[in-house]
């Protein structure tokens, strides 16, 4: 597991830098966070391009003020990817009702190719996902660049289908990696007390 991960310095150079956008979801997370720019170790700092599945332009930054579980996934999976999407299911029934809502739970694939705006919504319908759910299409370089961050490894294999690490990410209200989840089994926990310490309290 690991805990308050500052970005490497080397990755930190690729960010664009400047003022984020006004995205906070209510007046305490703007009591929380201000207008200011970001952090060092915020992951909104990446400059890259993503279409969610309803086939709207996203960047990372316009989660800014709410607390993010992150999975980089592929829609074709039929071993890892399934079993971390129920997990994620999962930590959402767990949280409290009062921070249920805050909480956004983001699906980025690694098949720029097959996990069009299209195929992503219907696997939203397959799964039965809702409106906190966010699942993301990126060209190479922006996948790639996230991967990099989150310090998930992943290769196209002949077949079409992706080799890739496990690992399930918690982000603050900031953006910032809080808690990391590595592997496929257990600390389901771990994460919803990560997300439930990440959202800000109303006031």
């Amino acid at each position: 597991m690991k805990t308050a991960l500052l970005l490497p310095l080397a990755l930190a150079a690729t960010f664009a830098s400047g003022a984020a956008p006004a995205t906070d979801c209510c007046p305490a997370c703007s009591q929380a966070l201000g207008q200011g720019a970001y952090s060092r170790a915020s992951l909104y700092q990446l400059d890259a391009s993503f279409t969610d599945d309803g086939g709207r332009p996203v960047s990372l930054g316009s989660f800014r003020g709410r607390p993010v579980v992150l999975d980089m996934f592929f829609a074709s999976c039929s071993n890892a990817c399934p079993l971390t999407v129920t997990d994620m299911l999962a930590v959402q029934r767990s949280l409290p009702t009062s921070q249920r809502g805050r909480v956004v739970f983001v699906l980025v694939s690694f098949d720029d190719q097959k996990d069009t705006p299209e195929a992503l919504a219907r696997y939203r319908a397959q799964r039965r996902l809702d409106g906190n759910w966010v699942l993301l299409h990126g060209d190479g370089q922006s996948v790639r660049e996230l991967a990099a961050l989150l310090g998930v490894k992943y290769k196209r294999s002949q077949d079409g289908a992706y080799a890739h690490s496990n690992l399930l990410t918690v982000l603050n209200a900031a953006g910032e990696i809080v808690h990391q989840r590595i592997g496929l089994v257990g600390g389901l926990d771990q994460v919803a007390g990560a997300l439930v310490a990440a959202a800000p309290q109303a006031r």
